[in-house]
């Protein structure tokens, strides 16, 4: 069952990260980040920079790990949604089949 006032937070978010992995294009200012989940799907997320003499590769795997991350949020969001659709069909289901 589900919480009755759910929130997706950082922790939780941290809890399905199975492992991040940055690279940077050579010669370019690209940066993408790849984060595996538990269940190993993957969520990317990118960065450039464009005056390359501004650029900054931490800077860029950080930009690029936040934006991963906020595609998990979204993920996390969509499944938490579905978990509480669930629950009330059931409990409405439940319900019709006492009343009978």
């Amino acid at each position: 069952m589900t919480p009755k006032n759910p929130r997706i937070t950082e922790e939780h978010i941290d809890s399905v990260v199975a492992s991040t992995m940055c690279y940077v294009f050579p010669n370019t200012t690209h940066t993408v980040c790849v984060l595996t989940l538990t269940n190993g799907f993957t969520v990317t997320g990118e960065s450039a920079c464009v005056v390359p003499e501004n650029f900054n590769a931490d800077r860029g795997r950080e930009v690029a790990t936040k934006k991963a991350r906020e595609k998990v949020m979204m993920l996390e969001g969509y499944l938490m949604r579905q978990r509480i659709y669930d629950d009330a069909a059931q409990s409405r289901s439940q319900f019709t089949q006492e009343s009978v």
